[in-house]
């Protein structure tokens, strides 16, 4: 279900696959190829929420804060995750039920293991590696991990239009 508030409605790109079973609501953009899954809930009411190019967020994720939020480019948020923060970096894999809290930032190139919790404020430098509750950084992000995260995004850019082929 896609709805406008407050006078604003959602800006999804051509080529983006958004489930008839999501619900996007209010100040969003949604750039190309990105995917919103099934029971994903993207709330722009209290602030704009951009979500950038090739990004998947998976089943059951919330995306929703009382600031503006960006998600970069190549991010995929894992099933069940809540974004409440302020900003996703490109290249990002944030993991199935974690949570990203108020005004913290995530940048480029990043892992956030699941069910991590990101505490408000805290800011994640790029090519980290965090885990845990609260999440601390355990490492820097090898290559072969962005190397999978690429592959991730690629597949899912591609099954998303496979599902929009299919009018799902």
């Amino acid at each position: 279900m896609i709805r406008a508030f407050r006078g604003k409605a959602p800006r999804i790109a051509s080529s983006a696959f958004v489930s008839e079973a999501a619900y996007i609501v209010g100040d969003v953009e949604i750039g190309e190829n990105s995917s919103i899954w099934p029971g994903v809930i993207v709330r722009g009411d209290f602030g704009e929420i951009k979500i950038g190019q090739n990004t998947s967020i998976e089943d059951n994720c919330v995306v929703h804060a009382g600031t503006d939020v960006n998600i970069g480019n190549d991010v995929i948020i894992g099933h069940g995750a809540v974004v409440h923060g302020r900003s996703i970096g490109n290249n990002v894999l944030v993991g199935n039920n974690a949570t990203i809290l108020d005004d913290s930032e995530i940048g480029d190139a990043c892992v956030i293991g699941a069910g991590s919790v990101v505490t408000p404020g805290t800011k994640i430098p790029h090519n980290s590696m965090a885990m845990g509750s609260p999440a601390r950084i355990k490492s820097r992000t090898s290559s072969e991990e962005l190397a999978r995260l690429k592959e991730g995004s690629a597949l899912y850019a591609g099954l998303a239009q496979e599902y929009k082929r299919q009018g799902l």
